[in-house]
């Protein structure tokens, strides 16, 4: 628990350290508040994991004290744990037009949205929660409505870049609002809380407004339908389709269940142009001829149920790939996610498609900001400390060099690990112990609920397989009335290899036999020497280890 005038904790509860589940609280006093509240995207080895999102146990076992939620903006690293999070803590949650606007449509999802407080804001709005006063700055990001936050504290103000890069000629024409940003820094700045994702690239990242000029090359060239599969919350991108739609007289269908669901938000709350006589439903996409056509999709990541995935594997429903078809991939892969966007589009060529994708054309930039970029914000803010967060660990050490040769001393640039809490108080830093911080992970309706026992023994199944032995006993004598019975998955296919099969069952009656002959009733030592034997045939047989499931029914 904080106490009065102990000094400004700052606690990363995710997205340090990592990509994804960004989540960053304040504490004063007896007052709390969050910035973000996202999900991370499991890596392969989170067997069938679907999210990952925070442990926010010190959240929940503090929530009276909990203020407000302040949101940055609406993509799902910032935005996908809430309906999870709001479930324990009842508070308001801050955020732009089109960020509400998103976040609306995930409580619904969950069947929610009427329980949460959900209030919108504009970036020269002052609110008060506690003993905060968060005011706003716009920021350039791959997604409208994005915001910085500038957080007046008792002990100094704390500038949160939220993920931002410096766009001078942005899609809706609204720049990152650098006067307020000097003036923060006039004002005198305690902590700079700084995207880092970008650091490790030289230089500025590239307008957006370079990959329209790519769709228009692309859109004048192309003699049949258009495939653009995206980010589903990069509006500006899907406004850009959108332009070179209209200046081609083409229609356009939306495919993929999140880009339907951000498609439709955005133009009604007025954040994507598009006329309506170009919209078409997607079951309509053979009534008119190829070269009249544009279809905007999911998958750019390469996700299995994704639809660009679907169409390359040629399981899509509604949509067949045809020769002729030009597929652009405006994404570039997140790391890990490498190997499943170019089999996609390996699987589109094969498909006869002709793909464009990052590696042959200027057809995605990042959403973050470049080294140079990153340096112009910390010289406009001008510091004493600096936290860098939105980054893997080789991104917040690069950071602190680049901090430091701004003049910035290397022990005022502090990397976080989830949990620290950074105090700060009467202008001094120290790490004074961590709070309780992790990993939950959600599969299906479950929350928390599969851990490391779990996931080990989904690696087993998945890398070695499962072999089941079933055997029936007399509940009275012990004696075995039937079976052995092995029934096998993922291993070998038993009933192929016989001579395996019979090595097995003869051991196992062995095993049997000799627990009936010493009068072994217990049913968990009959099981571990059943195991023990399969283990030990199996393993000197194939030299394989699999799961091995004992089951004894008695009757």
């Amino acid at each position: 628990m904080g106490k009065k005038n102990s000094g400004l904790s700052i606690i990363p509860l995710g997205g340090v350290g990592e990509i994804g589940k960004n989540m960053m609280v304040f504490e004063y006093g007896d007052d709390i508040i969050v910035v973000d509240a996202g999900v991370a995207f499991p890596g392969e080895e989170l067997y069938g994991i679907d999210l990952v999102i925070q442990d926010t146990r010190y959240l929940t076992e503090n929530k009276e004290r909990v203020r407000a939620f302040f949101i940055s903006h609406g993509h799902e690293d910032h935005i996908g744990a809430l309906p999870y999070v709001l479930k324990d803590i009842d508070v308001p949650v801050y955020g732009t037009r089109l960020t509400i606007g998103l976040i609306k449509k995930r409580l619904i999802e969950h069947g929610m949205v009427e329980d949460v407080k959900l209030i919108e804001i504009h970036p020269d709005d002052v609110i008060s929660a506690g003993v905060f006063k968060v005011e706003f700055f716009r920021v350039n990001h791959s997604i409208p409505d994005g915001v910085g936050l500038a957080i007046n504290t008792p002990e100094g103000l704390v500038v949160h870049s939220g993920d931002f890069k410096l766009d001078h000629t942005p899609i809706d024409g609204r720049v990152t609002e650098l006067h307020k940003l000097t003036g923060y820094g006039a004002r005198g700045v305690l902590v700079l809380i700084c995207d880092s994702t970008g650091v490790e690239n030289v230089g500025y990242t590239p307008s957006e407004k370079v990959v329209g000029e790519t769709f228009t090359k692309e859109f004048e060239t192309a003699k049949g339908r258009i495939l653009v599969a995206t980010f589903a919350s990069n509006v500006h991108r899907i406004q850009q389709v959108v332009n070179a739609a209209v200046e081609y007289d083409r229609k356009i269908a939306v495919v993929g269940r999140s880009m339907i669901n951000v498609v439709e938000a955005a133009r009604e709350l007025g954040y994507l142009s598009c006329p309506d006589s170009i919209m078409i439903d997607i079951d309509e996409i053979n009534k008119h001829a190829p070269h009249r056509i544009v279809i905007i999709t999911t998958g750019s990541q390469g996700e299995p149920m994704a639809a660009l995935t679907r169409i390359a594997e040629g399981s899509h429903r509604q949509i067949v790939l045809q020769p002729g078809d030009t597929v652009i991939v405006s994404a570039s892969p997140i790391p890990g996610n490498a190997k499943h966007v170019y089999r996609t589009i390996n699987s589109l060529f094969k498909g006869g498609a002709r793909v464009v994708y990052k590696d042959v054309a200027s057809v995605h930039v990042s959403g973050h900001a470049a080294r140079e970029e990153i340096k112009t914000l910390i010289n406009m803010v001008k510091p004493q400390f600096a936290m860098p967060f939105h980054g893997e660990y080789r991104h917040l050490v690069k950071f602190r060099k680049t901090a430091s040769e701004l003049g910035i001393p290397e022990e005022n640039v502090i990397i976080s690990a989830i949990g620290d809490r950074n105090v700060f108080r009467r202008k001094e830093y120290s790490m004074q112990g961590k709070v309780h911080a992790g990993s939950i992970m959600i599969d299906g309706l479950g929350i928390g609920d599969v851990g490391n026992i779990v996931l080990r023994d989904r690696k087993h199944l998945a890398e070695d397989g499962v072999v089941v032995a079933v055997l029936t006993i007399d509940k009275a004598t012990g004696a075995v009335l039937s079976g052995p019975d092995i029934v096998s998955r993922g291993f070998v296919y038993i009933r192929e290899s016989e001579e395996l099969l019979a090595k097995m069952k003869h051991e196992l009656d062995r095993t049997v036999k000799g627990c009936e002959a010493k009068r072994i009733r217990e049913w968990a030592t009959i099981k571990e020497q059943i195991r023990k034997t399969l283990s030990n045939v199996m393993y000197s047989e194939t030299k394989r280890k699999p799961l091995i499931l004992p089951v004894i029914m008695e009757v």
